[in-house]
């Protein structure tokens, strides 16, 4: 068992909410890190939370998914507040009021063809500065890369990189060219010190008022990204810089042809070699960005399952051995106090269970997981330990509302045992507060089941359905006393109030 430190957050037995940053109210197509994110930690501060947990910051392609991003370092340009642009003098009212898209969802495939546009428009009046020389310098391990991997890009019409010319497949061959893409290169740049500046301006004020943010990692890497385009012999990916075996999971009871993710398998025999040097580069990274880092699908550190590359399910696929904890005991040579949350949700064996002891990392408890069984371990009666995390739901999952309106009968009753009702008091709110009331150090709460949304209104992402996720936003409206003093009485019903 590692030091106690390694999962104590810094406070004992709080609150928090997970709302993605895209969700955030604005009048330009996208929350970014303007006003409204601002205003959101107000919000978090009057309702007594104590932690705000976003989905991946980075970039998003194609299926807008934050977790299949061309670059696992970068930062989302969308995120860049317009607004702040125009106070630093990059922008003027009436490009501003041009940039206006005020929707209800959000729509990528607008903001691709348009944010551009008036980004590329400010950074023509940018000025290089100290701090952009000091920006620059600090992210020297990967900033240039990225800028290069995506003016090549650009210029090759957002193609993926392994169809662009051989010469420029090649990471080490496209070096060579960097000076035919430098113009290019400044812009992709000055937007990631951009997002860095107003991301560390927020963070600085969530601070100021006591709010911790949670940060969230995906465990694996698209294909078409940076990162395996500038490191392709940290991956198995062969001569033809296709992948051998691709990540997934095998069938279950939801589905008879398991789930295709695609994303290139680690070379993990090669990370060892380096004592996984990438890994704790980009675990570094994160820190920078976050106060507490959620690993997702933890699982894959134990084994993995790995799939032929051209297969068109996920039948065919083996288990395969991760690392373990030997990766986690390089990263804890440079981070001994780092605050991880393992995403230990799925098919969990012995092996899993035993890398979360060996870690110390707090796993997540879902409830709405729970019903399945008189003594489900997701019960929050059935909790062994504190260090834990407890959802209602994650980003992934129905909207409690919808999902406690599809229950099974057995299922229902377990609830209504479980999660006892006051009277005027709804289904959801009862789901809250056996949370709030658990012995989890964390209770984590998505916003739209404090809202009380249906999948209709609020859901964020529905596994295996490729269009329509990712684009719920919240109403402008959602910071008044009445929804403030409920999440207040909630938290206050577990002792949670920070």
């Amino acid at each position: 068992m590692t030091d106690k430190t390694l999962n104590n957050f810094g406070f004992k037995h709080k609150a928090g909410i997970l709302m993605p940053i895209s969700s955030l109210p604005s009048k330009y197509g996208i929350g970014t890190f303007g006003k409204e994110a601002y205003r959101f930690v107000d919000f978090l501060e009057a309702a007594g939370q104590k932690c705000w947990q976003v989905l991946p910051l980075n970039p998003t392609s194609y299926g807008d998914s934050p977790y299949q991003s061309p670059a696992s370092i970068a930062g989302n340009p969308y995120y860049i507040d317009l607004e702040i642009l125009l106070d630093k003098g990059l922008l003027t009212k009436g490009e501003l009021s041009g940039a206006e898209h005020d929707t209800e969802r959000v729509d990528y495939g607008y903001l691709f063809n348009t944010r551009y546009a008036i980004l590329r428009l400010a950074y023509s009046r940018f000025k290089a500065d100290k701090a952009f020389s000091q920006f620059l310098a600090k992210n020297s391990e990967w900033i240039d890369d990225y800028a290069l991997f995506m003016a090549i890009k650009t210029a090759n019409g957002f193609s993926a990189w392994y169809e662009w010319d051989a010469e420029l497949c090649s990471y080490e061959n496209a070096k060579k060219h960097i000076g035919e893409y430098e113009e290019e290169c400044g812009f992709w740049r000055w937007l990631q010190y951009e997002f860095l500046s107003q991301w560390s301006a927020l963070l600085k004020y969530a601070h100021s008022k006591k709010i911790v943010i949670i940060g969230d990692m995906p465990i694996y890497v698209a294909h078409d990204s940076m990162d395996v385009w500038r490191a392709t012999d940290q991956f198995m990916i062969d001569d033809e810089y296709q992948p051998i075996i691709v990540a997934g999971c095998p069938p279950d009871a939801f589905s008879d042809d398991g789930q295709l993710w695609g994303n290139p398998i680690y070379n993990w025999q090669r990370m060892e070699m380096n004592s996984y040097k990438w890994w704790r580069e980009r675990v570094g990274y994160a820190f920078r960005l976050y106060d507490i880092l959620r690993i997702d699908h933890f699982r894959g550190f134990a084994s993995f399952y790995a799939i032929p590359y051209g297969d068109e399910n996920a039948k065919r696929g083996n288990w395969m051995k991760a690392p373990g904890d030997r990766l986690f005991k390089a990263i804890r040579e440079d981070y001994p106090l780092a605050k991880i949350i393992a995403e230990d949700l799925g098919f969990i064996t012995d092996d899993v269970r035993e890398l979360l002891k060996e870690t110390g990392f707090p796993g997540m408890k879902v409830l709405q997981f729970a019903f399945s069984n008189d003594d489900n371990e997701y019960l929050p009666r059935m909790y062994d330990t504190d260090n834990c995390v407890s959802y209602t739901g994650s980003h992934d999952s129905e909207c409690t509302r919808s999902w406690y309106a599809s229950l099974s009968k057995d299922e229902l009753a377990r609830f209504k045992a479980e999660c006892k009702r006051e009277r005027g008091e709804c289904a959801t709110d009862a789901l809250i507060k056996a949370i709030m009331k658990s012995k989890a150090n964390l209770a984590v709460i998505p916003m739209q089941d404090y809202l009380l949304l249906t999948n209709e209104k609020g859901r964020m992402n529905t596994p295996s359905v490729a269009s329509g996720n990712w684009q719920w936003r919240l109403g402008k409206g959602y910071f008044r006393k009445p929804l403030v003093e409920k999440i207040y009485n909630l938290t206050k019903s577990g002792k949670r109030v920070k």
